[in-house]
């Protein structure tokens, strides 16, 4: 983006990443019903190029089309609890993005991620710990790293390399043999050559040759990636999040009930869900079916604190969880109706519209409110909320399903917004009227016009403006409502970025 170019509600130049057909209109985008003739738009297009140069090339910097990719294969990552696991999957993504830390069970549901390794690409599923003596929340863990085993194409077994086989993993064995799946036996934390020679050890699991490796050190993982992509069939089970399905991120603080909705939502017991606040680390993709459409829910961990005041994996986790917004379209935050607004989660809003996301607030927990407490929370809204009145609000009960069917309308209509283009003609004739009936206050002993606009991307809604002064934010805000009221923009957040002609003559002069 030129340094030329003034941003209104946009974090940096990653936010823009939604392709446009055309960013300057034709004549035969207009209909007799435009407020403006073809005439006074070919006028301001002429204006805007005398004074800022080849606009065009200008628009088309701000813009970036959004690849998407198709099924692909399913490899399951399984384990005894402290194995490393995530620590493998880290190695195998190039990237520190599963959370690690030396402790048991920080990994708690199945996690999803994409890899690639010489130009295949494939779902890599970390799972939980499993323990056959697991109880309670670690009995939960140990099911869901069954499930992860249904649903994959072929599982990569880990096993600690300097403990040799144990109890735990002959029965995990058993497991793997029942699903038929072909499996990769890993021997992980062989961290030099003598405890490679002990991994030989592994061979009476009965799963075939074990492959020495050291997630920590990188040894072995070359040739481990080599035998996982030859285990792979070329079309699988799983299907990019880049692609296909509209992603759906889940937000809140800890205990708000994200995972149970992602449960309700999909009639099972998909995440493990417990009364303890920050059972979910990972953020965690299902793909749900809901009346016919197929969705990518993302159970992310519930964001407690600001990132830089958060330690260890809580950390961690609260940065996994700004990636899955980023990977979303559309934030369905949850906020507990039984509890007053918290200053979180108005800071939890505001990184949905800062990432540019759709936004759909879901008050949970209603049945648990009574008359008096929805009086206090109205007013909560109004004086808490009061920037985000166009998010489209839902009142369910996750535990008790109450009006979960409600959620859907109201991501399809966040997502509609998210996604609405107006064109060229109808954007300068709405400019043109709105300045004639309410022109911008002097500045300086000048008034400030816009001499052209145009939308430049969808996802979120973005709009440049050619304007021949700077235009102040009060200002800004009553174009942003206008733009709202005329053209329908329900539950997303909408940019401005405006390019300012005094600026160019200073250089100029």
């Amino acid at each position: 983006m030129s340094d030329e170019w003034v941003a209104f509600d946009e974090p940096d130049d990653a936010a823009i990443d939604a392709g446009v057909d055309e960013v300057v209109g034709a004549p035969s985008e207009f209909t007799s019903g435009d407020a403006i003739d073809e005439i006074d738009v070919e006028a301001a297009l002429a204006a805007a190029r005398l004074e800022f140069g080849d606009i065009e090339a200008e628009l088309a910097e701000l813009t970036r089309p959004e690849g998407e990719h198709s099924g692909l294969p399913v490899l399951a990552i399984v384990g005894r609890p402290n194995v490393g696991k995530s620590t493998l999957v880290n190695r195998m993504i190039g990237r520190r993005e599963a959370v690690v830390e030396d402790v048991p069970g920080v990994t708690r549901d199945r996690v999803t991620y994409e890899a690639e390794w010489n130009g295949r690409r494939f779902v890599l599923i970390d799972t939980g710990g499993w323990d056959r003596k697991a109880k309670g929340m670690a009995a939960q863990i140990a099911a869901q790293a069954e499930r992860a085993i249904a649903d994959a194409d072929a599982v990569m077994f880990v096993v600690d390399a300097q403990v040799g086989p144990t109890d735990t993993d002959e029965a995990v064995v058993e497991v793997l043999r029942r699903s038929g799946k072909p499996v990769l036996l890993v021997a992980n934390k062989a961290d030099d050559a003598a405890i490679e020679m002990e991994a030989a050890s592994l061979w009476s699991l009965g799963l075939g040759e074990p492959h020495p490796v050291s997630a920590l050190q990188g040894r072995g993982a070359g040739d481990l990636l080599d035998a996982a992509v030859a285990l792979l069939p070329e079309v699988g089970a799983g299907l990019s999040r880049a692609g296909g399905p509209r992603r759906v991120a889940l937000l809140g603080r800890p205990n708000v009930g994200k995972s149970s909705l992602l449960n309700a939502l999909a009639g099972g017991e998909r995440v493990v869900v417990d009364s303890v606040a920050g059972t979910t680390v990972d953020p965690v993709d299902e793909l749900i079916e809901l009346k016919g459409t197929w969705w990518w829910f993302v159970d992310t961990a519930g964001i407690r604190r600001r990132s830089k005041e958060a330690s260890g994996h809580e950390y961690y986790a609260t940065l996994r969880t700004q990636a899955a917004l980023d990977r979303a379209e559309v934030a369905v935050v949850l906020v507990d109706a039984s509890e007053p607004l918290s200053e979180q989660d108005v800071r939890i809003i505001s990184m949905v519209i800062e990432a540019g996301r759709a936004l759909v607030i879901a008050y949970n927990k209603w049945d648990l409110t009574d008359e008096e407490r929805r009086h206090y929370l109205e007013r909560e809204i109004d004086r808490d909320l009061v920037q985000v009145p166009w998010a489209p609000r839902v009142n369910i009960s996750a535990k008790t399903k109450r009006h979960v069917e409600r959620l859907t309308p109201a991501i399809e209509t966040a997502l509609e917004g998210w996604q609405t283009r107006v064109s060229t003609g109808r954007l300068n004739a709405f400019l043109k009227s709105l300045q004639d009936a309410n022109p911008h206050p002097l500045r300086g002993g000048r008034q400030p016009r816009i001499l052209f606009g145009a939308q430049v991307q969808v996802g979120p809604p973005t709009f440049a403006l050619f304007t021949t002064g700077f235009l102040e934010a009060g200002y800004r805000r009553f174009i942003e409502r206008r733009l709202r009221e005329e053209f329908d923009f329900v539950g997303t957040p909408i940019r401005i970025l405006m390019r300012v002609r005094e600026k160019r003559s200073r250089r100029r002069g």
